[in-house]
């Protein structure tokens, strides 16, 4: 997958891309030695008129483009032409303070954690603004029955406000472990070239915390270029959120089948879904979801195999994790954005799931005829019993409900008028509207405190 924008679908761009454009990561890092200019500044490393040059000059906009594109093709450095191009708009009386005693990747990678800084406040608006669509989608299927499968089977029944409470609970946890990794994550780097110190000594230390309290984050312990665990737990975070969207994604790609009918994502009219087949409705937003889900999952090894650096720093994993978390976070807002475009949209037919609840004959009821047996029988002899009528049905095609009322075994205990009540599948959801409408509670509570 490619990080254009697919154009099979109408949802927009939630600004991802742009926030991965050259230039925005230049800001962040020309942000970064203006805070390095401040920090040593307050520590009188550096004359305070100089910080204030710099930090004045700290900004894309006043850069000369043509010499920063020259310089870099002529030199192939990450920041060296930044450098020099923000020391001669600082100035000649003060531009030699630039970038005093940092390194490449103490600049980038702090830099790059602004930018990604951003994008979790995206992705967390995002997650918030489907947790409050899955809200009220929770409480409009709560009652609403539809059959429980396992292993792609009729289990018992569930209602569909069942389904849409999983989601929320593990979107819930995801919110969680993105607030409880920022910590880890949003850290200033200047131990210089080898994370040692020895550029600015005692000093070193205190100009890294004061980087980090100008920017809002916090500061390495050890700043050492080979440390990426951080850097690989947010990737491995997207995983799993990616993880979870897909599933999501591919449950209602499935519901949303003709054989099935049970519910259909947003599908605007004149939207087009072949160029041969004119009835075509097809999933395309659960279909990007997948994809996208697919391709995050993909880096989650790589940003692993990034954080094998050798010695005390190696381009190479820099590489990895810079083209590991671009692409993850592209496509998490493209996901992202497309799940709450459906869940602000699904529809829901519950004429067809309870249609598709009686496929079964009342199969799918087994469990609370065996049980309300089992009072009398025991739990494994009316298993027994039920057994046998439930596959003679499901082989023979006959009625579980006739073989049932015509098993002395089963009619010695209970009456014809109590099987056929036992057969209802909407009296058998256990507490799932409960877990609905729980869930509707806790996502919206979950948004309040995102702001979303």
């Amino acid at each position: 997958m490619s990080d254009t924008l697919p154009t099979a679908t109408r949802v927009s761009d939630p600004g991802i891309r742009t926030l991965y454009q050259l230039e925005n990561r230049w800001q962040a890092w020309l942000d970064v030695e203006a805070a390095l200019a401040q920090a040593q500044a307050d520590l009188g490393i550096i004359p305070h008129a100089a910080a204030a040059a710099i930090t004045k000059a700290a900004h894309l906009s006043l850069m000369d483009r043509g010499r920063l594109n020259e310089g870099f093709a002529r030199t192939g450095h990450t920041i060296v032409p930044l450098v020099w191009e923000l020391s001669r708009v600082t100035g000649e009386e003060h531009g030699g303070w630039v970038h005093w005693g940092a390194t490449t990747q103490n600049i980038t990678q702090t830099g790059d954690l602004l930018v990604l800084r951003q994008a979790h406040t995206i992705f967390l608006r995002l997650i918030g603004e489907a947790l409050a669509a899955m809200a009220d989608l929770a409480e409009r299927g709560a009652d609403m029955p539809i059959a429980g499968r396992t292993h792609g089977q009729h289990a018992v029944p569930a209602t569909f406000g069942y389904k849409v409470a999983v989601w929320i609970d593990e979107l819930l946890r995801h919110v969680e472990r993105f607030q409880q990794a920022a910590p880890r994550l949003f850290i200033a780097m200047l131990g210089g070239g080898a994370g040692t110190y020895a550029s600015l000594g005692q000093m070193g230390p205190p100009v890294q915390q004061g980087i980090g309290r100008i920017l809002g984050f916090g500061s390495m312990t050890v700043p050492s270029r080979a440390i990426g665990d951080h850097l690989g737990e947010n990737i491995c975070l997207l995983g799993m959120l990616a993880a979870t969207c897909g599933k999501i994604g591919r449950e209602i790609y499935t519901l949303m089948k003709t054989e099935y009918g049970e519910v259909e994502e947003p599908v605007p009219p004149g939207t087009v879904g072949s160029s041969t087949m004119p009835q075509k409705r097809n999933p395309k937003l659960c279909q990007d979801i997948i994809a996208a889900a697919a391709e995050i999952r993909s880096c989650v090894p790589l940003a692993l195999e990034a954080m094998t650096t050798e010695h005390e720093a190696d381009r190479t994993t820099s590489v990895m994790f810079d083209a590991a978390e671009s692409r993850a976070c592209i496509q998490t807002g493209d996901m992202l954005a497309r799940l709450g475009e459906i869940m602000r949209g699904l529809k829901l037919d519950p004429v067809r799931m309870r249609s598709n609840l009686d496929l079964g004959g009342g199969l799918i009821m087994a469990e609370a005829v065996m049980l309300d047996l089992g009072a009398a029988l025991g739990r494994q002899h009316a298993h027994d019993v039920v057994y046998d009528s439930a596959m003679a049905a499901a082989e023979q095609g006959v009625s579980f409900g006739g073989l049932l009322t015509a098993d002395p075994r089963v009619t010695a205990h209970m009456t014809p008028d109590a099987i056929q009540k036992l057969l209802d599948p909407t009296a058998y959801t256990g507490l799932c509207s409960d877990m609905a409408r729980e869930g509707a509670a806790r996502a919206r509570a979950a948004v309040k405190g995102l702001g979303a």
